[in-house]
């Protein structure tokens, strides 16, 4: 039964029309995944609607995993690569720096992210948000993890959102009440953060 349904699947793939829109991927953590909000209020579905509202026509995935880390990224972006992609929305790293992974390793993983990405789609444009962390983890890990970021940028020319939570982080006002994940309000300053750096893209 269940390589009968399998089967079914696949070849609906052949039958289908094929979206041939562009294709958006934000790839993240339960910021990108909308911790505690309805879907349609995270900030990529809240991006997408920019977007439609403009006039363009592209296909936005929300990839985000609540809880992941960049080793967990690494994991599963083989998964992420099966579908076509033109623009590629790094965010992850934060749950590192909660755990207090060495950004050596953080490095080494959205390294390995970025180069499985471009392996398979050369052309695909990559975005890197920025992350950083609590002054709790110490000012020279708070150094070093924001590091993490311009490094990657300069070794891959990627584009950069310096800080995601520009605006957003530490106001009580905009977030939820754990103090980390952005409410409805915080998301729509996150997504204008994004498309200040996604426009020229489009």
């Amino acid at each position: 039964m269940l390589l009968s349904f399998i089967i079914f699947i696949t070849s609906l793939a052949y039958i289908l029309p094929q979206d041939s829109r562009k294709t958006i991927i934000f790839y993240g953590d339960s910021l990108t995944a909308g911790y505690g909000l309805a879907p349609e209020n995270a900030f990529p579905a809240v991006v997408a609607e920019i977007i439609e509202k403009s006039g363009k026509d592209f296909k936005v995935v929300n990839a985000g995993v609540s809880g992941e880390t960049s080793s967990g990224g690494l994991t599963r972006i083989d998964w992420i690569l099966h579908q076509h992609i033109d623009i590629f929305i790094l965010e992850l790293g934060a749950n590192d720096g909660l755990r207090g992974i060495p950004p050596e390793k953080t490095i080494e993983n959205l390294m390995g992210i970025i180069n499985k990405l471009k392996s398979t789609y050369p052309d695909c444009t990559i975005i890197i948000a920025g992350m950083m962390v609590p002054p709790n983890m110490g000012q020279d890990y708070a150094n070093k993890f924001a590091n993490i970021y311009t490094k990657i940028v300069k070794s891959t020319n990627a584009a950069f959102i310096p800080f995601l939570l520009e605006g957003v982080a530490g106001d009580p006002d905009l977030n939820l009440p754990d103090g980390i994940h952005p409410n409805t309000e915080g998301h729509k300053i996150v997504a204008k953060n994004i498309m200040a750096v996604l426009e020229p893209f489009l």
